[in-house]
């Protein structure tokens, strides 16, 4: 359940939420603590007004002090805010950003970030790269410099790297968007309304479920093990939910780095086909294969006249920059123009500067990719090593591309963890922020690879000072708080 900013949150809605922490003693704590947890993730949007006193005191069971006491402690802790005659609001408290704000801007202090899995950028490559478009951009400003759809030769660069790996593709079947992320806004915004069900891969990227969230979809999730995807429940997935669309990264997965097999793929977009769901195959990690040969486009695998509902999103973030701020999506021309005509709302169109270095470096001679896949083997192979040396008891499948390791620590100590090695000096997610659901995946940790070897090896001694912590097993009861 996740509520709308704005709206009101009737008792028992909030009750149903709250099951589990009714039970617990004190309980205005616990419920206060259980509050806090659910804006924080999202499932209680800001600026709703919450029940009246008495409403959810008998929706809960509760006295009315015990629930006083709790608004009061929402409050004092800046979760909510009274107006008199108006009720009770969420609300963040004021020394708070939102979760995915902070983790993209970094450490402000000497701690070794791993919550973030992008590699650095490639300096001398972006230099004289820039030196190159430069006189291309001074042609560019003899323009209005809009261009909704991207610039034309970037458009048929991207449509020709589709070709290449196995999917023809033409430039009116490419928009050029400001990331992925942009792109699958724009697809959502689109494809779906308010309250359909999207079948997503569970664990799977936290800001594709933020973008749910907000645009008020329900999610359906399917399990994205060890050992990959199941078929046949996503299959029968598919075919009983009958979602509207299906978000899948089927290449590197994040956060588990697992492969899609090509029977498994061929199998998914026969049942989409039948249930007249639109699959959104995330491609953003696709060209760091590491161990086995770069893998060919989800869509290339339907079969004739199956793969008309897939839109395939892309960008240079994870291979190249993520400041550089260009990815794509590849659809059927007919939704790309009306992607199009959305974006203007928002967006009338993304940096000329920008794409003139996405062209060059798609285009140019001086590929960076084959010395950027051999760097991260290195600190794969480093990270790896590290973890054996220092926490034996942890284990992980290597994964065959992608920047991360999916960690099971043997034990649900994850968020514990990611709260005491700030301690200890390292940022890090705890498996939780992966799930669909709130208390999944406490067992696991996402490590990324993206850092130099020594400081993969620093990092890995600090996580295990903070996992011999007594307090990481024994935490104890605290309000919660936003992972940086």
């Amino acid at each position: 359940m996740v509520t709308r900013t704005g709206g009101t949150l009737g008792g028992p809605q909030l009750a149903a939420l709250l099951s589990d922490a009714a039970a617990a003693r004190p309980a205005y704590r616990s419920l206060a603590r259980a509050i806090s947890a659910l804006i924080l993730d999202g499932r209680i949007a800001l600026h709703v007004r919450l029940p009246a006193e008495r409403d959810l005191a008998a929706a809960l069971g509760a006295s009315r002090a015990t629930v006083t006491a709790v608004y009061d402690l929402l409050r004092a802790s800046g979760f909510a805010r009274s107006r008199r005659g108006a009720g009770t609001w969420t609300d963040l408290p004021a020394d708070h950003a939102p979760r995915g704000v902070t983790r993209l801007l970094g450490a402000d202090d000497s701690a070794i970030d791993l919550a973030r899995a992008a590699p650095e950028p490639p300096e001398r490559l972006l230099t004289d790269a820039l030196a190159r478009v430069t006189p291309h951009l001074a042609e560019h400003t003899r323009t209005p410099g809009y261009h909704p759809y991207g610039l034309a030769p970037l458009r048929a660069a991207i449509a020709e790297r589709f070709t290449r790996r196995g999917l023809a593709t033409v430039p009116e079947q490419i928009l050029v968007t400001s990331g992925a992320q942009h792109a699958l806004s724009l697809v959502l915004g689109l494809l779906a309304r308010p309250g359909d069900r999207v079948l997503t891969e569970n664990p799977t990227y936290p800001n594709a479920l933020d973008a749910l969230r907000r645009a008020r979809l329900r999610t359906v999730p399917v399990p994205v093990t060890d050992e990959g995807w199941d078929a046949e429940i996503t299959e029968s997935t598919l075919r009983e939910a009958v979602p509207s669309l299906a978000y899948l990264i089927p290449d590197f997965h994040n956060p588990t780095g697992r492969l899609m097999p090509d029977g498994t793929r061929a199998r998914v977009l026969r049942a989409a086909a039948r249930s007249g769901t639109w699959l959104v195959a995330d491609e953003t990690l696709t060209g760091l294969a590491l161990d086995v040969p770069p893998p060919a486009p989800f869509a290339a695998h339907a079969a004739p006249g199956v793969g008309a509902q897939v839109v395939t999103v892309g960008s240079l973030s994870k291979t190249h920059w993520a400041g550089l701020r260009v990815g794509w999506l590849r659809a059927p021309a007919r939704l790309v123009t009306e992607l199009a005509g959305q974006r203007v709302a928002t967006d009338m169109g993304g940096p000329v500067l920008d794409q003139l270095l996405a062209l060059d470096l798609l285009t140019g001679t001086d590929d960076p990719l084959p010395s950027r896949l051999a760097l991260a083997r290195e600190r794969r192979a480093a990270l790896t090593a590290a973890l054996a040396a220092h926490v034996p008891g942890w284990r992980w499948r290597t994964p065959p591309g992608g920047l991360s390791l999916w960690v099971d620590l043997g034990e649900p100590v994850a968020s514990a963890l990611a709260g005491r090695a700030r301690e200890y000096g390292v940022r890090i997610e705890g498996g939780a922020y992966f799930g669909t659901d709130p208390g999944l995946f406490e067992q696991r940790l996402r490590i990324p690879y993206t850092l130099p070897p020594d400081t993969l090896r620093e990092a890995v001694r600090r996580l295990a000072a903070a996992l011999a912590d007594d307090r990481t097993r024994h935490p104890a009861p605290r309000t919660p708080h936003w992972i940086a």
